[in-house]
């Protein structure tokens, strides 16, 4: 998966704001809007670009309460692992998952409506599986970034 520095423009660009149409990209990339569309459409089937989101509110749709939660798992095997994944993958109260390397396993970031629903997703979704050793629950105060956008790397001219 290589790109070029005015591919990275073009993603830096589209971080920022999704919704600009090819032809602002293609003006602030330097690009006509068919060379930009172009662009695009390889950055997208080359898995670069990997999604065009939305940052919707958890407060402003009804999920006010925000979790990260540590799971520790049982024991590490490949198939507890995958079908923990799988289980992630399906809930939609799990916004990210993340599987990680020292105390946890795994970190997820859970909406709830309020604690009583994430008891009741606790209990379904933690408690009713055998695999799960251990949950740390920490309840967000305050959610001072939200966002998806990576640190873009700038080829060096060849």
């Amino acid at each position: 998966m290589r790109y070029d520095r005015t591919d990275a423009r073009i993603l830096e660009i589209v971080q920022k704001n999704n919704r600009l149409t090819s032809d602002v990209i293609g003006e602030l990339a330097g690009l006509s809007a068919t060379a930009c569309q172009r662009r695009m459409k390889k950055l997208r089937s080359e898995g670069i670009i990997e999604a065009d989101v939305s940052i919707v509110s958890p407060k402003a749709v009804g999920n006010p309460i925000q979790m990260l939660v540590l799971v520790t798992l049982e024991r590490e095997r490949s198939d507890i692992i995958d079908k923990f994944k799988k289980a992630i993958k399906s809930s939609a109260q799990v916004v990210n998952g993340f599987y990680v390397t020292g105390d946890a396993d795994f970190v997820l970031y859970i909406t709830a409506r309020s604690m009583e629903d994430y008891e009741q997703f606790t209990r379904r979704f933690f408690y009713e599986n055998s695999d799960i050793k251990g949950i740390k629950t920490m309840v967000i105060m305050d959610r001072v970034k939200a966002g998806f956008a990576v640190p873009i790397e700038v080829p060096s001219e060849e």
